[in-house]
Formats: structure tokens, sequence, C-alpha cells
């Protein structure tokens, strides 16, 4: 791994030691805080130089989809395999309510869900959703993303944020009617697009001051049988 920079080799050590104690990889602002790095703009392009470099997995689309690759991948697996046996399999992701063109759900004021009265609790796998931190799941009302594999009935893991880049899925808010909906989120000048993946539904050109970003999708969960 020579041809690192002090930074670079600061940001993979740094993901490896995550990934040992807690069993999943780290988010970006985890790993800024992690490294003490000005900007995400700073970690996001030294995560790019490592994977260009073969040393990382990336998958820009979900908020942990780092994963190492290469010869970083041999360093630290005995510990962090002898770790992960301690960890607890399934995380409580709280169900606050159903997603599609309707009624609006509720969300915390803060970044806790503590004593907030959700409507179910999901046990989900602990690799896919982390802590649990700023998730909570929705239910899927109708048939706008089955081109996604997001189908009617299932669930979606939805982590907090208001900001998601172009082409993300998100639950959104559009005012005045106070909807809510999970769409494909790109701007387009002062309008935003919400796109369907349904090519029998025609998107939504909403003009953006109407438009709230709620949280982005982190993983779809199906109950089969």
């Amino acid at each position: 791994m020579q041809g690192l920079s002090g930074r670079q080799r600061q940001i993979l050590d740094f993901i490896r030691e995550f990934i040992e104690e807690h069993g999943y990889p780290p988010t970006i602002r985890d790993i800024q805080r992690g490294c003490d790095i000005s900007s995400t703009s700073v970690v996001d392009y030294n995560l790019n130089v490592l994977r260009k470099r073969g040393l990382l997995d990336r998958d820009d689309r979900i908020s942990r989809g780092i994963g190492l690759a290469g010869p970083a991948r041999s360093f630290g697996a005995s510990t962090a395999s002898t770790r992960q046996k301690n960890k607890p399999e399934t995380v409580a992701v709280p169900l606050v309510g159903s997603i599609a063109a309707g009624a609006p759900f509720p969300l915390p004021a803060t970044e806790s869900w503590k004593g907030y009265e959700a409507l179910d609790i999901v046990d989900l796998p602990q690799a896919i959703v982390g802590t649990g931190e700023r998730l909570y799941a929705l239910r899927v009302r109708g048939d706008s993303m089955i081109d996604s594999l997001i189908a009617d009935g299932d669930l979606v893991v939805m982590e907090q944020a208001d900001d998601v880049p172009n082409g993300a899925t998100a639950a959104v808010r559009i005012s005045p009617d106070d909807e809510t909906t999970l769409k494909k989120v790109y701007r387009e000048g002062r309008t935003i697009r919400l796109q369907p993946a349904n090519p029998l539904m025609e998107p939504i050109f909403v003009p953006a001051e109407r438009v709230q970003i709620l949280s982005r999708l982190v993983a779809v969960w199906r109950y089969l049988g």
C-alpha cells in the first residue's frame, strides 16, 4: 500500500478499526469526526482515491456502503470476527407509518427515538442497519417504485437526512398539502423532479421550495412466506 498520503492511511486505518469494533462500516460523517477532518468533501475525495487504488469497495447510494478491498481486507479480519460474536444480531428499528402519496408520518424532533411511541418495532439485522441510530421503517403502499425492487407491502428502512444526492431514493414531504412520497430525487434548476421507478407512472415536478427531504433509503425489507 505504498504511495498513500498520511491522511489516506489514517482514513484506511480508521475504517479497519471501526469495522473491527462495531462489525459494520462507518459513514462519511463517522470518518470525518474520527479522523478530525474539516469537511465531508475531503473525506469523499480521499475515499475515491482509496477506491481507485483498489483498497476500498464503495456504494455511494447507501450510508454505510464502504468495505475494505484488496490488500486492505486481510488486516484485522480475525479480531473483527471475534468481536462480532459478542454483538447482538438484530437492532430494533421503529415503524412510524406508511409511505405513498398520502398523510404525513410523525418524526421526533431529536436525533434519538428514546421515548418515541412507534406504531411497531421491527427487528432488523445489525449487519444491514448498524446501530439503528437515526433510522426508522415505513410500510410501502403502492407500486410506484417496483423497478427499484420496492413493492407494495415492503418495509423501507430510512435514515433521517435533510439532503440527498441527485438520483437517490428519498422520503419527501410536499407542501402545502403536506403529503409524503417515496421517489428518486432530481434537482433541475428551481424544480425538483420526483421520479417513480415504474414505466406506467409519470414523474412529479414540484418547485424546490415546496419539497422537504425527510430521509434517504438505506435498505428494503421484505417478508416472504
